[in-house]
């Protein structure tokens, strides 16, 4: 009799639970049924499965591997009105208010709407936890105001000799390649930025670019499998151990690197009458944030006989800590090297533009000088180049690496360009800087790589509108480590233009592909079923990746040569 007492009650909670659940989802999927009637919406929305469907099929148009944001141009155009609509990605995502003006955007970001609830177990394989790209309110502020100094313009500047010197190596790298053969630039552009974010950021010589080493070994691993869009990666059942494995890699790596900087600064400082002055602190990331983390305990030690010696690395404040760290790696390693790619791209389709940039590294270094001497002795330097800081910002405005996404939140609407406002209670907010960026409305000839829009004078039509470049995104949330890109940037550019012609060579690359297919992917493609064959997107055959930090397709295969001045 209990025990039928018992089944009931757990058979009458457990329909309680299902009806629950059952009436809160209807009431949402209704809330999106209502706006979809105020069209705010594109078309081909279903109750069942939101625009999944749809969008599916603008990707079946396009290469498989394609930035998903590309498939929504039509979407855009078809809500110029509003520069703003809702896409419903039910039930993989809640619905999203995808944004395309910077006014919006503007507004996006002035109500400092929190990161996405779910964002962190997202980049949980990456990162390993909370850290700043997922990090809201106090935390956030607390870890913001202790990594700055890092980041700071004056300590970037002191970087610049190691950025240097990994420069060197990748200039002895396409000098061996000169004359070579075809090789993937994307795969080295990422060793050489990886080589510099982590000696940034752990004061670590990992020597990546001529040597595979397990930190960046394990991280590339992580990258490639994870996504988060494509159901072949999410639904593969060997995604979750193999990147639970080399996160482990990572974090151990890591968190013995932390631990050996804080067992050095202590052995400073135990053997100093005196707390060092901070511009005497050493130049990476890791040691500013342990050495405020060793002033702030003082505070604590203040009356033991010998603090130093006694102070131990708290380990939830060090796992953080490393967490913080896993972040630079990635965001400062993937985004970097795809920007310094399409700027050699961009250089390639624009050789008066090249030319230019040529002239003003000769003006500024010397014509015969190595630049990177130079800059070793004068890293200043860096802020003479107008031109070429022109060049690159135009990159980053046609191929920005990013988006950005907050949480909507109870009482707060933003408003249309119509006026209208939107309530963003149970809904996301994605800034797409892609189609920001080539907003026609507000850019003058949007489509043109044209550098000098970031050199006339306000009043130009060309001049660039308040708000909305935005590769780095804008507003106290904005990205931490945007100096330390622009520098590694600048240094790739001025020590290779003047060196090397790096031409595309995606005709013989496809051709390779093709000469090495099997013969039953050769039948398959003939009868019409080997799956997407698209190759270019708006033409182009570099388009950005669904890649994280949108990298070029297939690597970029390219060629090298001497450059002829």
């Amino acid at each position: 009799m209990a025990l039928a007492t018992l089944l009931n009650t757990a058979g009458a909670m457990l329909i309680a639970a299902v009806v629950y659940m059952v009436s809160i989802g209807y009431r949402r999927r209704l809330h999106i049924y209502t706006l979809h009637k105020q069209g705010a919406m594109p078309a081909g929305w279903s109750w069942w499965f939101g625009h999944m469907l749809v969008l599916d099929k603008k990707l079946q148009s396009l290469p498989p591997d394609v930035n998903v944001f590309t498939a929504m141009n039509d979407f855009v155009q078809d809500h110029a009105d509003s520069e703003v609509f809702i896409l419903d990605l039910w039930p993989v995502y809640q619905p999203m208010l995808m944004i395309s003006g910077p006014e919006v955007a503007t507004q996006a970001m002035k109500y400092d709407l929190s990161k996405p609830a779910d964002q962190e177990a997202s980049f949980r394989p990456v990162v390993g936890g909370p850290s700043l790209i997922s990090m809201n309110k106090e935390q956030w502020k607390f870890w913001r105001s202790l990594l700055n100094p890092g980041f700071s313009a004056s300590h970037m500047l002191s970087l610049v000799p190691s950025i240097v010197d990994a420069m060197d190596v990748f200039c002895e790298l396409l000098q061996e390649n000169v004359g070579n053969g075809v090789f993937a630039l994307d795969d080295m552009a990422t060793r050489l930025t990886m080589d510099v974010i982590v000696k940034t950021s752990l004061d670590m010589d990992l020597d990546g670019q001529r040597h595979d080493h397990k930190l960046a070994h394990a991280l590339r691993t992580i990258l490639h499998w994870h996504s988060f869009w494509d159901p072949r990666i999410l639904l593969n059942p060997l995604r979750i151990p193999i990147q639970w494995y080399y996160s482990s890699v990572m974090a151990t790596t890591i968190g013995h690197e932390l631990q050996k900087r804080f067992d050095e600064m202590k052995i400073v400082k135990a053997t100093t009458e005196t707390v060092p002055n901070r511009k005497q602190r050493v130049k990476s990331v890791a040691a500013l944030v342990l050495e405020e983390y060793i002033i702030r305990k003082q505070v604590f030690t203040l009356y033991e006989p010998h603090p130093f010696e006694t102070m131990k690395l708290d380990k939830s404040f060090a796992q953080i800590a490393a967490q913080q760290i896993r972040l630079f790696l990635w965001a400062g390693n993937d985004t970097t090297a795809s920007a310094i790619v399409y700027t050699f791209h961009m250089l390639f389709q624009h050789p008066t533009v090249l030319a230019k940039m040529r002239e003003e590294h000769d003006t500024v270094f010397g014509r015969d000088k190595n630049a990177g001497e130079v800059l070793r002795s004068n890293p200043a330097l860096l802020n003479s180049c107008r031109y070429t800081s022109a060049v690159i910002k135009e990159t980053l405005r046609i191929y920005p690496p990013s988006g950005s996404i907050r949480d909507g939140a109870p009482g707060i609407s933003l408003h249309d360009r119509k006026g209208t406002p939107i309530s963003t209670d149970g809904l996301g907010a994605t800034v797409m800087h892609s189609h920001v960026h080539t907003n026609p409305r507000i850019w003058s000839r949007p489509l043109e790589f044209l550098p000098e829009r970031w050199l006339v004078e306000s009043g130009h039509e060309l001049y660039p509108p308040s708000g909305a470049f935005r590769p780095f995104e804008l507003g106290p949330r904005n990205c931490i480590g945007q100096t330390l890109v622009l520098n590694e940037m600048h240094i790739a550019l001025i020590m290779t233009v003047r060196k090397f012609d790096i031409v595309p060579a995606y005709d013989e690359w496809d051709a390779a592909r093709l000469g090495n297919e099997g013969l039953y992917s050769k039948m398959l493609r003939k009868l019409g079923l080997g799956g997407n064959e698209h190759k270019t997107v708006l033409g182009e055959r570099a388009y950005q990746t669904a890649r994280s930090g949108f990298h070029p397709s297939d690597g970029y295969p390219c060629r090298v040569n001497l450059a002829k001045r």
